[in-house]
């Protein structure tokens, strides 16, 4: 997560997991709720990721990105997961600070890897979903050419009769557990959360910027 001048940066592999929320196509059975979530989450990317002016302007991909996945992502559960005990010691205002900067890299995450990654395919597991069920996991296979085959799982929440994504694993390894491990190393090493969302602020108006241009 830190480079050797101790600077945040995101690591390749996550840059894939968001990438595999993209294009669902086989579906095994009847599909769920749940599932249907990310299969019209990837049908409607897959139709802009087709247009090559579209995806060539990144700051145009970014807001449409964030307008896409935003209805089906509780940003308010995972940014408290992310920070874990760091989230409870932290002022309201950080609190709101480090929820819209988190959100905002893991937006250009997922922008980036809609730009990158384009020849890839998507079947759903089984899924059994009792009819009072307020959480689940939605299971699938990424398929990639000349690649080995990856489990990605997604874990969704019921809220306000809307099931909403709240963490990703990739081969068993979760997008939750592994910020959370180095955000807290990153306070560790700068002193405050204050100091480290504002590194992320900086970095993620650097790389807007970079990008727009």
């Amino acid at each position: 997560m830190k480079n050797k001048n101790g600077h945040f940066e995101i690591p390749s592999f996550l840059i894939l997991l968001f990438i595999f929320m993209l294009a669902p196509k086989g579906i095994a059975g009847e599909i769920e709720a749940p599932q249907k979530i990310i299969q019209n989450i990837s049908d409607i990317l897959q139709k802009k990721l087709q247009d090559p002016s579209f995806t060539n302007n990144f700051s145009q991909v970014t807001v449409f990105v964030n307008n896409v996945i935003e209805p089906h992502v509780d940003f308010d559960k995972i940014a408290p997961l992310v920070l874990g005990k760091n989230w409870k010691t932290a002022t309201q205002l950080e609190q709101e600070r480090f929820k819209q900067e988190f959100r905002t890299l893991l937006v250009r995450i997922y922008s980036r890897a809609f730009v990158e990654y384009k020849h890839w395919s998507i079947s759903f597991q089984p899924l059994e979903l009792p009819n009072n069920a307020t959480k689940t996991i939605v299971k699938t296979i990424v398929f990639q050419p000349d690649q080995q085959a990856v489990d990605v799982s997604y874990r969704m929440l019921l809220n306000n009769g809307k099931w909403k994504v709240y963490d990703i694993m990739i081969d068993g390894v979760s997008l939750i557990t592994n910020y959370r491990s180095a955000f807290s190393n990153l306070i560790q090493s700068k002193g405050t959360l204050n100091a480290v969302i504002d590194d992320l602020a900086k970095r993620n108006a650097k790389a807007l910027a970079v990008k727009k241009s």
